[in-house]
């Protein structure tokens, strides 16, 4: 009876559209939601069944002890999320285009029903996301087509767990898990960089959390490794991002052949400072294994995911790894304008020491 009322609410959306490019997108949205909802087996069943292959076994054994500490000790709202198994045909559930403008790190923003408006587009179908690439790439932006391994439906639906999740090595589904719960906590539809950051330091904080429960010294020597890969990173995106914004507000003064050779000399002097930091770290940073080509639209995805992480982790740590405290004051602040927002984040951030 839930998933008929679920499939029903999408069907709904779907009738309210207008609009035949619009229309074109949201059918295949639903359409690849719907599949993931029909396709879905039962974890409890599939644990009960002898052929079950034992490698998933244990990840879904372990995809139920991480839900179960996510509700009790992380004070997640868990539900019905990850009791049903879908097993994808392919490494991502959908894939996300971001464009940015040639000489702007401020992405294009598009808005939908309800979400309000993200800084990304999420497809089932990659072909159609390089159509709509082509169609900005025609105007000078800046694009980026990345592979999702999982995404939220914010409480609406039960999000299943799927190959995406039991791909990954133990430690990375766990997180992922945490990640993907923290988005049904708070969510503000016109700040994609407060929701993002807000659910990787749930991730981050969760996971390290969890790693102790489980006495895996070896897991959590290598999370620690990742998050001090990503705080370094994040530290050479921002000090480039400060540079291309001082660039960018010239360009009543410089010409566009001049703004595209400074900007290209920033970004490459970024993807070699990244390609030195790769030789410190046994596993490939956020842009992958280097040479890595960087752009805008990387730059600004990934300062989505981590900009205000710093300041969400100390906010936590202030309150003691308070979880219910720690929601309760996040959608406070979510409530204030973002003026006020950011200035508050700004603050928590600069307090912010990895090694306290």
């Amino acid at each position: 009876m839930k998933q008929l009322i679920q499939i029903n609410l999408l069907l709904l959306l779907l009738a309210g559209i207008s609009g035949c490019s619009t229309f074109g997108y949201y059918s295949q949205a639903i359409g690849g939601q719907l599949s993931l909802m029909m396709r879905g087996e039962p974890v409890e069943r599939l644990q009960k069944q002898p052929d079950t292959a034992p490698e998933l076994r244990q990840k879904l054994e372990l995809a139920g002890a991480a839900r179960r500490f996510a509700r009790t000790r992380l004070d997640l709202p868990v539900g019905d999320a990850f009791t049903e198994f879908v097993e994808l045909d392919r490494p991502w559930v959908v894939v996300n285009l971001v464009a940015v403008p040639e000489f702007s790190l401020e992405p294009h923003r598009w808005c939908y029903p309800v979400l309000g408006c993200q800084a990304y587009r999420g497809y089932f179908k990659l072909e159609q996301a390089r159509k709509e690439e082509a169609r900005f790439r025609q105007q000078g932006y800046d694009t980026f087509i990345g592979g999702v391994t999982a995404y939220s439906t914010l409480g609406w639906f039960d999000d299943p767990l799927h190959t995406g999740f039991t791909r990954l090595t133990d430690d990375r589904m766990v997180a992922l898990m945490f990640h993907e719960l923290a988005h049904q906590v708070v969510y503000i539809a016109e700040d994609t960089a407060f929701n993002e950051s807000f659910a990787t330091a749930v991730e981050l904080e969760g996971l390290r959390l969890w790693l102790e429960q489980q006495n895996s010294a070896e897991d959590f020597d290598r999370a620690l490794l990742r998050q001090q890969h990503r705080n370094r990173t994040l530290a050479l995106v921002e000090a480039t991002t400060a540079k291309l914004e001082q660039l960018y507000k010239q360009q009543d003064t410089l010409t566009p052949q001049q703004l595209r050779e400074r900007k290209a000399e920033h970004l490459e002097q970024l993807a070699q400072a990244y390609a030195r930091l790769a030789d410190d770290y046994p596993e490939p940073g956020p842009f992958g294994a280097p040479p890595v080509q960087l752009n805008n639209a990387n730059l600004a995805l990934f300062r989505q995911y981590n900009q205000h992480v710093p300041a969400f982790r100390q906010l936590l740590r202030e309150l003691d790894y308070n979880f219910g405290e720690f929601y309760r004051q996040v959608e406070q602040l979510s409530g204030q304008p973002e003026p006020q927002r950011r200035a508050r984040l700004a603050g928590l951030s600069h307090r912010f020491d990895e090694h306290l």
